[in-house]
């Protein structure tokens, strides 16, 4: 179910960023194991879970967006697909994870090469763990949100016009 308001969004953006900080800091802790390509699977693993439950979140999972009405679901996946995103209101598989990942492939790659120096190469693989798992969630958070709000926008818009005086 979409939010309501513009601050219950802002609660959902938040739960949502604390969510994304809390599985990147579990993935810069895998990432300190200096064992090449555990970090990979573990981040996949974790987008896996994420990516769907921040799309709960908001209202804009697979099953939640075909629960809309057909006009206000059309709504929000043009808005989707408008903002870029090939993760609102679709089922994020194995394949489409390993995709974004890919686009994210010169920090992965710089991280897992740095694994080789010891512990300076484990703490850098570790940050740039982090900080892509952070860009990578947070990116997704707020194109939710501007798809969300819109939505929300256009009911009351539609509202206030509908009303009769």
């Amino acid at each position: 179910m979409l939010a309501r308001s513009v601050e219950e969004l802002d609660q959902i953006r938040q739960r949502c960023r604390n969510l994304v900080t809390r599985r990147a800091s579990l993935s810069a802790g895998v990432a300190v194991v200096p064992l090449p390509g555990i970090d990979i699977g573990t981040d996949i693993m974790i987008l896996m879970r994420m990516l769907p439950k921040i799309n709960r979140e908001f209202g804009l999972s697979v099953e939640q967006v075909a629960e809309l009405d057909p006009e206000t679901k059309q709504i929000v996946m043009v808005l989707a697909s408008a903002l870029g995103s090939e993760l609102i209101g679709r089922i994020i598989t194995k394949e489409l994870v390993i995709q974004i990942i890919k686009r994210f492939g010169l920090r992965i790659a710089t991280g897992t090469v740095s694994k080789v120096v010891p512990i300076v190469g484990s703490a850098l693989s570790a940050s740039i763990s982090f900080g892509a798992m952070k860009v990578l969630g947070n990116a997704h958070i707020e194109d939710c949100y501007a798809v969300a709000r819109r939505a929300i926008e256009r009911t009351d818009a539609e509202f206030i016009i509908e009303m009769p005086k």
